[in-house]
C-alpha cells in the first residue's frame, strides 16, 4: 500500500528544488532589469500586467510547477492523516507556504508583481526548509480540542490572511527600498527604473494587508466561537489568543491611520512590515516558547 505521507514528503522536496531554481531566475531578472532602458520621458513604469524578461518567465513557470508539486504534497498529507493538513506546526507550514504561492500567482492576474517573483520564492523555500527539517512530524491522530468543523475554517482562513500579509510585506520592504532612491533622485538609476513609484507599491500593499486584515478577523472570531465550543469559554487570555489579538490591533491600527491620519510612506510600510514580524512571531516564538491551551500546535 501506498505510503503517502513518504510521497507527500518527497513532494516537499521536489517543490524546495523547484522553487530554488525559480529563485534563481527571479533574481537574475532583477539584475537583467538593471540595464534596461529608461522609460520614456514622461512615463512611469506601470503597475499592470506585462510580459516581463524571458528570465522572469522561465523564474515563473518554474515556480508553478513547484507550487503544483507543493499542493500535491498538501494534499497527500491530508490524506496520510485522513484529515486537514494543517494541525501542527510543519502542517500549517506547509499549507501557509503554498498559499503564500497561490495568492501571487492570484494577484498576477490583476497587477504585474512579477518584480516580487525573487521575494515570494525566496521566501518560501526558506520557510518551507525550516519547516520540513526542524517541525516535520510524523502522522498522528488529532487531540480532542482539535476534532471540529472550526479546525477546518479558523485555521485555513489564518493562512490564507498570512499569505497576503505576507505579500503586503515584501511590497512595503520595496516601497522602503524605492522611496529612499527617489529621494536621492536616483529613481532612474538600475533596479528602480523598471518599477513602480512608491506610492504605487504602498496603494498596492495597503490592498493586500486590508484583504488581510478582513481575514484576520474572521479568524479572531470563529477562534473564539471554537474555543467556546472546546473550553467552554470565548476568551482565555490564553498566549496564542493575546498574540491574535495583538496582531489583530496592529493592522486595524496600520489601516485607520492611512485612512485618517494620513500616515502615508515609510510610516505605513514599517506599520505593515511591523504586523507581519507579528504573525511570524506569533507562529514560532509563541508556539516554540510558551505553553497553553495551543501548545498541540507545535507537536
Amino acid at each position: 500500500m501506498m505510503n503517502f505521507a513518504n510521497v507527500s514528503l518527497f513532494a516537499v522536496y521536489s517543490a524546495m528544488a523547484l522553487y530554488t531554481m525559480s529563485f534563481i531566475f527571479f533574481t537574475w531578472d532583477l539584475a537583467k532589469r538593471s540595464s534596461m532602458a529608461v522609460p520614456a520621458a514622461g512615463g512611469e513604469p506601470s503597475a499592470k500586467r506585462s510580459p516581463g524578461t524571458i528570465y522572469q518567465r522561465i523564474g515563473l513557470s518554474l515556480l508553478v510547477v513547484g507550487w503544483i508539486f507543493h499542493l500535491a504534497a498538501t494534499v497527500l498529507r491530508g490524506i496520510a492523516g485522513g484529515r486537514v493538513p494543517w494541525a501542527n506546526m510543519f502542517e500549517f507550514g506547509l499549507t501557509a507556504t503554498a498559499l503564500v504561492i497561490a495568492v501571487f500567482l492570484g494577484t498576477l492576474l490583476w497587477r504585474d508583481l512579477g518584480y516580487l517573483g525573487a521575494f515570494v520564492s525566496g521566501f518560501v523555500l526558506l520557510s518551507l526548509g525550516i519547516v520540513t527539517v526542524n517541525f516535520y512530524v510524523d502522522v498522528v491522530p488529532l487531540p480532542p480540542a482539535l476534532q471540529s468543523a472550526w479546525l477546518v475554517i479558523h485555521v485555513f482562513v489564518a493562512s490564507l490572511a498570512t499569505a497576503f500579509f505576507a505579500l503586503g510585506a515584501g511590497l512595503s520592504i520595496l516601497q522602503l527600498v524605492r522611496a529612499r532612491f527617489e529621494a536621492r533622485q536616483m529613481a532612474k538609476a538600475g533596479l528602480f527604473k523598471t518599477l513602480p513609484t512608491s506610492n504605487v507599491l504602498e496603494s498596492l500593499a495597503y490592498r493586500l494587508n486590508v484583504v488581510g486584515f478582513v481575514l484576520w478577523s474572521f479568524t479572531l472570531i470563529a477562534g473564539a466561537i471554537w474555543a467556546e465550543r472546546a473550553w467552554g469559554r470565548y476568551w482565555g487570555w490564553d498566549t496564542k489568543e493575546v498574540w491574535t489579538f495583538i496582531i489583530w490591533v496592529i493592522f486595524a491600527g496600520y489601516i485607520h491611520a492611512r485612512a485618517t491620519r494620513g500616515w502615508r510612506g515609510s510610516r505605513s510600510a514599517w506599520l505593515g512590515i511591523i504586523g507581519f514580524g507579528a504573525v511570524l512571531f506569533n507562529y514560532t516564538v509563541v508556539n516554540i516558547a510558551f505553553t497553553g491551551l495551543h501548545s498541540y500546535s507545535g507537536l
